[in-house]
């Protein structure tokens, strides 16, 4: 949510494409698919700030080398998604959220491409992006505080607060 914040443009273009395809329906479990630029910005957005920066870590089962380096059968390795997702060997502009840059590639988080394993692993993503938000009085996206806290899981450093505006045309459930 705070990149979407951050980018007014994107989140404009995802409340637009969730419209058109609800049509002022207020479910959208079986119209996913057809929601492209949304999965693009869970893409980005997950390549930016996976969930665990390092994932869970892994014995070698037998000794090997990796780059010259000799590991032994045994060591304990980490593998850190958050450096991948912001490796500008396989990201152009690595460091700025661009949502665009996903609709050419198909890189997929369920672990299959190495550049970007947000989780490792599968994991379920709920896209409640259907209703606006507002920065409080004062805040401009450009000025708005992105620094995390690391740990286990990557969080705001800040807590976020916002307040969703209902979406005239979305029947209440």
């Amino acid at each position: 949510m705070s990149e979407l914040v951050k980018n007014p443009q994107v989140m404009q273009k995802a409340q637009a494409e969730i419209r058109l395809v609800l049509q002022g329906r207020s479910r959208i479990t079986e119209d996913l698919i057809y929601l492209k630029y949304l999965k693009n910005i869970i893409k980005e957005t997950l390549r930016l700030h996976p969930v665990a920066p390092l994932l869970i870590p892994k014995e070698c089962q037998e000794s090997c080398k990796i780059l010259g380096y000799d590991i032994p059968k045994g060591t304990i390795m980490l593998v850190n998604a958050w450096a991948i997702g912001r490796d500008h060997r396989y990201w152009h502009d690595a460091e700025v959220f661009v949502t665009e840059r996903f609709e050419e590639i198909t890189v997929d988080f369920r672990g299959t491409n190495f550049e970007f394993i947000p989780f490792g692993g599968g994991r379920r993503i709920c896209p409640g992006i259907t209703f606006a938000h507002h920065l409080p009085p004062g805040v401009t996206p450009d000025g708005f505080d992105m620094e995390e806290e690391f740990g286990m899981s990557v969080c705001r450093k800040r807590d976020l607060c916002l307040h969703p505006i209902l979406h005239v045309g979305v029947e209440k459930v």
